[in-house]
């Protein structure tokens, strides 16, 4: 009777390492499947943030449907969220362009430093605008049909106008160039106009250079600079006439005061009295 070789079973030479692995097993349970990720309505993973992520999905689906065609729970489901998270974060799609800018905003502001401060304030306003073309690049269909949209709607086209102006005001101070007083609200508003220009030429430009934005660019701002050094000129002349108009209503107002207090005294010193005169 021949006897076979074998390997001794390790396992079973210690019954107590083959009773705590049998238990690992146990706890292990079957492997599951990963599941597949969310992704919105242009197949990309969406943002953990989900203020993030809704701004991402307005602008792929505007990139692909007409803005009015788009609702908020269109927006929720393209950014793998639920409409009530969609509320905690925005009231309307107009709220989300608002906060997209402001997003647009912070990348050029965070990238401005001061290497260009020696420069003449068009070079540094046309490099500040340009950086801001290429944070908007990613979004570039999207933001073609908002603006189409808004030549559609006037009333939003005013809105929209408040939030461009909004951002021009800090791409102004990211160039150091003053937007304060008068002149400093027709450069703000100049400025969005211009950039109105720009954009449709951007849109158009397939050079991935983009000369001709460029070139659109360099044009619109020679514009500029133009009217707002003839602005400053006429703020300059009318100096004196608003100095002298200030003098005369505030004569004016310091007269009146005596009859305010005369009309006062005609009334009973009755507090509620008096409070229910001036409503």
């Amino acid at each position: 009777m021949s006897t076979q070789n074998s390997t001794p079973d390790p396992l079973a030479a210690d019954p107590l390492k083959a009773a705590v692995e049998a238990e690992a097993v146990m706890d292990a349970g079957t492997p599951q499947e990963p599941q597949p990720a969310v992704t919105n309505a242009a197949g990309s993973k969406p943002p953990k943030d989900k203020r993030a992520a809704i701004i991402a999905a307005l602008m792929d689906l505007a990139a692909e449907r007409r803005w009015e065609d788009i609702s908020m729970t269109d927006v929720a489901t393209s950014a793998g969220l639920t409409l009530s998270d969609f509320r905690d974060f925005f009231p309307s799609k107009g709220a989300i362009l608002a906060a997209f800018s402001r997003m647009i905003d912070k990348i050029v502001l965070d990238g401005t430093t001061g290497d260009l401060a020696a420069e003449p304030a068009k070079e540094r306003l046309f490099d500040v605008l340009m950086r801001r073309l290429d944070a908007m690049a990613p979004y570039r269909e999207g933001l073609q049909g908002v603006m189409e949209w808004a030549r559609r709607d006037p009333i939003s086209a005013a809105a929209l106008n408040q939030v461009a102006l909004n951002s021009m005001r800090f791409m102004l101070e990211a160039a150091d160039i003053s937007a304060e007083g008068p002149v400093g609200t027709i450069k703000m508003q100049g400025l969005v106009l211009a950039w109105a220009r720009v954009l449709d030429v951007w849109f158009r430009d397939d050079d991935p250079a983009y000369a001709r934005t460029m070139a659109a660019l360099d044009r619109e701002l020679t514009r500029g600079e133009k009217l707002v050094a003839r602005a400053e000129d006429v703020n300059r002349l009318t100096a004196p006439l608003r100095s002298i108009a200030s003098a005369f209503f505030s004569q004016n107002r310091r007269r009146e005061e005596p009859r305010t207090r005369e009309r006062w005294s005609d009334i009973d010193g009755d507090p509620d009295e008096r409070r229910a005169h001036t409503l």
